[in-house]
């Protein structure tokens, strides 16, 4: 796959404004396993290996198991989350497929139990920011850094 452009380069102004929102929502005091969480999850339902990949990676150098990052997609099923990061994934999942969810009451009345007001902003701010780098990072073709396996001799 080769990338389309550098969005970087070719509006850099309006990619200024995307990373100020990034800094702010790391700045507003949700937990930053969670936040890698919500990204990795929001980027998998949209099929984006650029963000994927830097979200996993960012997620293990800030301490995340392998285990938790594998089974991610599979939330639901596995009891190694909380009850605070289940609300928050599915929000994540309900925010991100706006669509298709319309946000239900249900989903909206689990991330309320566990988040605050303002968090629950902060949240769905956060969903919103990642969607917006999966939409920018997929619709260019940003290619993620490949690392090559050492050949066994």
């Amino acid at each position: 796959m080769k990338p389309r452009m550098n969005f970087y380069q070719a509006a850099p102004d309006t990619m200024k404004a995307l990373m100020a929102l990034e800094q702010q929502i790391q700045s507003t005091g949700l937990e930053k396993s969670l936040i890698e969480l919500v990204k990795i999850r929001a980027s998998q339902i949209n099929g984006c290996a650029f963000c994927i990949n830097m979200h996993a990676e960012d997620a293990r150098k800030r301490g995340e198991t392998e285990q938790r990052i594998y089974l991610l997609n599979a939330w639901r099923e596995s009891p190694l989350y909380s009850d605070r990061e289940r609300a928050a994934l599915a929000w994540t999942e309900s925010v991100t497929l706006i669509s298709q969810t319309h946000a239900p009451d249900d989903v909206y009345e689990q991330v309320r139990a566990q988040f605050s007001e303002e968090e629950t902003v902060n949240l769905t701010m956060l969903i919103g920011a990642i969607n917006a780098w999966n939409r920018i990072a997929i619709a260019f073709r940003a290619v993620h850094p490949v690392k090559v396996k050492a050949s066994v001799a």
